[in-house]
């Protein structure tokens, strides 16, 4: 008899090796024939942990690997949009810190020593410059 193939969205990834999957679907309601959700939960092996909260993976029919567990992981479908966006984030953070620290690595340039001092730039006082801009003394 063939194995059974199903798709469903990780909803825990607390316990070691082992996954919580839950397998959507929809049913007639027997008298009103409105579609009602309804849900399917199974209890996957995950070998090396690699599926996490909110991933669509595809799991197999297997033997009863303990009380609950029945299924194995086949592969990753989809991961979660979360954890995409935590990983697209960190990525970004560490460019950052990297640029951030290429810059505090270079030496500071100091003044050209080369020009005499009459040549070199000095800033020009203004004539409010005691006065802050958008204030008025109270005195």
């Amino acid at each position: 008899m063939p194995r059974k193939v199903a798709i469903g969205i990780v909803t825990s990834d607390k316990m070691n090796k082992t996954r919580r999957v839950e397998i959507p679907r929809l049913v007639p309601h027997p008298k009103y024939g409105k579609y009602m959700r309804r849900r399917t939960i199974c209890y996957v092996h995950d070998e090396h942990n690699q599926s996490h909260v909110g991933d669509w993976v595809e799991i197999i029919e297997s033997r009863p690997l303990s009380r609950l567990k029945r299924w194995k992981l086949v592969r990753i479908v989809r991961t979660s949009q979360q954890r995409e966006a935590i990983q697209e984030a960190a990525r970004y953070e560490q460019v950052v810190q990297e640029q951030e620290q290429a810059l505090t690595q270079r030496p500071v340039a100091s003044p050209d020593k080369t020009q005499p001092e009459s040549q070199q730039q000095t800033p020009t006082e203004t004539p409010d410059s005691g006065q802050r801009q958008g204030f008025s003394s109270s005195e």
